[in-house]
């Protein structure tokens, strides 16, 4: 044997620099079979599936075991694959498996493994009690009676996206994967990025279906049904049916969608068009006056909550520019429903995404107007692939449809959004003609494209050099703003994506675990750039006509329809600690603050008087006092909320009387 060579199972294979046995033995062409191991992550070695053989140590981790030459390993003995069965059929008992109605049946691992491993029936007793699922999540659905503690999901939003919003908790047999302070998961740091469900083995983190809610819609004679279709789907959606990763198959699910009932279909592409012509004036606005630079892009929603979060003190450098989705969907009522001669209320608009947070970003209330959402329902890529199963669509060899049009007609510069660079290189493509008042020769920047977490470019126009950044992952983005705020770069356009790659490697996409499959969906979504007849957004036809016959040169209407604002979201959401009353649903709410700023500066007190008012004067069945934080006035306190009134410095005579005066009016 070689000295740089290992032999498994009686082979020798070359040691090349992998940095564990597993990768060895995969490379070898021998499958072993784990559950907490994730290329993307750190290493972990909980499972204990990839337990192998090696002479003179015994039984190995392969996943965290260094490989050395003359290394003997064995993978199959008797022992190992008793072993094996074995911890299979203990996750099986120790939670609800039910695999028939799971949504994460076909593509679960557990599952797989014990068809592979040869399962016939769990000899250990379940345990007895399930664990309550938590649906409160626009995006996510958790069942921790499906979680097999394999730590993946902890180590994507700690390691990956730099949240933490789900972590262990408890000891030993108790032990479980749970949101902070054990709340449920609409209430803590989550932003729905959803990339815990995707790297998820189980049923423990699905994302949660707008199927029947679509279908439902669907079968209403009274509703118009439209669809759009986001760039990155396409490149992804005919994994879900035997095709090869990044190819396009924009036509046939056009005609899927018309054949499941869809009356029209749309191109998300077309509003990313229009992102970019709003995106790049705004861009140059800015940096005209040197305002409110670096100006951040904004179409990512998992980001933006990011930024509403943990960087408030930079909503003003993010684009006011709604995402493509939510452009599409103000589009959508402002013109459709006189196009298609339908009510306002009967227009169903229905987004088909590679992404999660879309979910999240479409039930924000400042894209509800009069109960009327932008976007009804999200689906994402896998949504629709069952929808397209459920129908029994042949998918593979339908005949290509095109979209409807006005709304379906895009450029390649709104093609290439579905990639992490591309908002940049569409920006660019428009920015670039805008300030030199010249055409381009050539319509790429390939200096946007790449691969790593943080790239950087320059790009010189009218003798001034702008300086660009181009993020991919929630844990990049906080590395490079720290190092913004620090000084230690000056940027003017920063484009953030919170997954890795960008929208092609959404969650919402089928599910992968190697990076090559990102990069053949990359591919594919330039090789559609290249595909269509246009590739700068100021070219689209049909965004010229929306400027100039729908009103949207006028700026008061497009900056209503087409920008939004942003909120500070620093504090977790609660309704804080129950003092006393409460006992009626028309209390009236009393919240004093007791943040930090607050309580130094008597909240304590405060809180001890208001009560004490309440009881003598018998007032205490007819309020609710609750100790909370934070009403981000903390160097005006202690700070009190009656009712919607806020109340400052303590005053409490101010505080009684507008107690009594609520109370008075309620009579």
């Amino acid at each position: 044997m070689d000295n740089t060579n290992v032999l498994i199972d009686g082979r020798d294979v070359r040691c090349e620099g992998e940095k564990n046995l597993l990768e060895i033995i995969r490379k070898s062409g021998i499958e072993l079979p784990t559950f907490c191991y994730h290329s993307e992550l750190s290493v972990y070695g909980a499972c204990r599936l990839c337990m192998v053989e090696v002479e003179g140590r015994g039984l190995q981790p392969a996943c965290s075991t260094i490989p050395e030459p003359g290394m003997k390993i064995k993978t199959n003995t008797e022992e190992i694959r008793n072993m094996r069965k074995i911890i299979v059929e203990l996750l099986l008992a120790n939670g609800n498996h039910d695999c028939v109605t799971c949504r994460k049946s076909e593509h679960c691992q557990l599952q797989t493994l014990s068809r592979r491993l040869g399962i016939k029936e769990v000899r250990f007793k379940k345990k007895a009690a399930e664990k309550p699922v938590d649906d409160s999540a626009y995006s996510i659905v958790r069942d921790p009676s499906k979680c097999v503690l394999c730590g993946d999901c902890v180590r994507m939003c700690a390691e990956v996206q730099g949240i933490g919003a789900i972590d262990f908790a408890f000891r030993g047999s108790k032990c479980e994967v749970v949101p902070s302070f054990g709340k449920d998961l609409n209430k803590v740091e989550c932003v729905n990025c959803g990339q815990c469900a995707r790297v998820c083995p189980t049923g423990a983190l699905v994302i949660k279906s707008e199927v029947e809610s679509v279908w439902k819609d669907i079968h209403n004679p009274e509703k118009t049904v439209i669809a759009q279709i986001a760039p990155a789907v396409r490149v992804a959606l005919g994994e879900e049916f035997g095709l090869k990763s990044g190819e396009a198959v924009t036509g046939r699910i056009v005609a899927a969608l018309k054949m499941m009932g869809f009356d029209k279909v749309y191109d998300t592409s077309f509003t990313a068009d229009l992102t970019v012509i709003e995106e790049g004036n705004e861009f140059i606005e800015r940096a005209g006056k040197g305002e409110k630079l670096p100006q951040f892009t904004s179409c990512c929603p998992g980001w933006v909550k990011f930024a509403e979060q943990y960087y408030p003190e930079y909503l003003p450098n993010l684009s006011s520019c709604k995402s493509p989705q939510q452009m599409f969907g103000s589009v959508a009522r402002e013109t459709l429903p006189k196009m298609l001669n339908i009510r306002q209320q009967d227009l169903s608009v229905v987004s088909i995404m590679p992404c999660t947070a879309k979910k999240f970003e479409a039930k924000r209330p400042e894209f509800i107007k009069d109960k009327i959402a932008d976007v009804d329902h999200v689906l994402t890529t896998r949504e629709l692939a069952r929808m397209i199963g459920e129908c029994g669509i042949d998918f593979k060899n339908l005949t290509p449809e095109s979209f409807d049009m006005p709304l379906g007609y895009k450029t390649g510069a709104g093609v290439i959004f579905g990639n992490s660079g591309g908002v940049t290189e569409a920006v660019l493509r428009y920015v670039a003609e805008k300030a030199t008042g010249t055409a381009l020769e050539g319509y790429e920047f390939k200096t946007a494209r790449g691969e790593d977490g943080i790239r950087e470019l320059s790009v010189e126009l009218n003798g001034r050099t702008y300086n660009l950044a181009i993020v991919h992952g929630l844990m990049n983005a906080r590395k490079m703003l720290e190092n913004v705020k620090k000084g230690g770069k000056k940027y003017d356009l920063v484009e953030v994506m919170a997954c890795p790659g960008g929208c092609i490697g959404g969650a919402g996409q089928p599910c992968y675990k190697e990076s090559d499959i990102r990069k053949d969906r990359t591919k594919g979504i330039y090789e559609n750039d290249k595909m269509q007849q246009l590739h700068k957004s100021q070219e689209n036809p049909y965004i010229k006509e929306l400027y100039e016959n729908h009103g949207f040169n006028d700026h008061k209407k497009a900056h209503e329809l087409l920008h939004t604002a942003y909120k500070n979201r620093k504090r977790t959401d609660s309704e804080g600690i129950l003092v006393c009353g409460g006992k009626t649903p028309d209390a009236l709410k009393i919240e004093v603050c007791f943040g930090t700023g607050c309580f130094i500066r008597g909240s304590q007190d405060m809180m001890k008087k208001i009560v004490a008012h309440l009881e003598a004067n018998g007032l205490k069945d007819k309020t609710e006092v609750r100790a909370t934080f934070c009403f981000e006035r903390c160097d005006r306190g202690p700070v009190v909320r009656v009712g919607k009134k806020v109340i400052e410095k303590g005053d409490l005579e101010a505080v009684i009387k507008e107690i009594e005066s609520k109370l008075k009016a309620a009579v």
